[in-house]
């Protein structure tokens, strides 16, 4: 992410003229998103809320405002804590749900499910 500085503020720039999918993560409070890790593209999340992540093994705190990078093949998710968490999540390169692997999850499903489940 890049900041500009202007007259009247600043700008933050979060990508030019790249093949991207980008979107809001909203997750509940208590929950998480599964250990996760990706094949075809790396993806900067940008935090709305404050929010937990854990890349690797290493779980850490994230302010409002800050971003995240992770890159192909790391192992990432957010967590929330008591509160809800918005995360603006910007995936570079070839976006398909079959890229997702599951290395864990709490919600049972495994690293194959991504079939079952409906995308629009």
């Amino acid at each position: 992410m890049k900041e500009v500085k202007r007259p009247w503020g600043k700008e933050k720039h979060f990508i030019f003229n790249t093949k991207c999918t980008v979107k809001i993560l909203i997750v509940k409070p208590k929950q998480m998103l599964s250990l996760q890790k990706h094949k075809k593209r790396k993806e900067l999340w940008y935090f709305l809320s404050d929010g937990f992540v854990q890349i690797g093994n290493k779980k850490r705190k994230i302010k409002k405002g800050h971003a995240v990078s992770i890159k192909r093949n790391q192992a990432h998710r957010i967590i929330a804590d008591k509160k809800e968490v918005k995360v603006l999540e910007i995936s570079y390169g070839k976006f398909e749900q079959k890229d997702e692997i599951r290395l864990e999850d709490k919600y049972g499903r495994n690293k194959l499910s991504f079939k079952k489940e409906k995308f629009n």
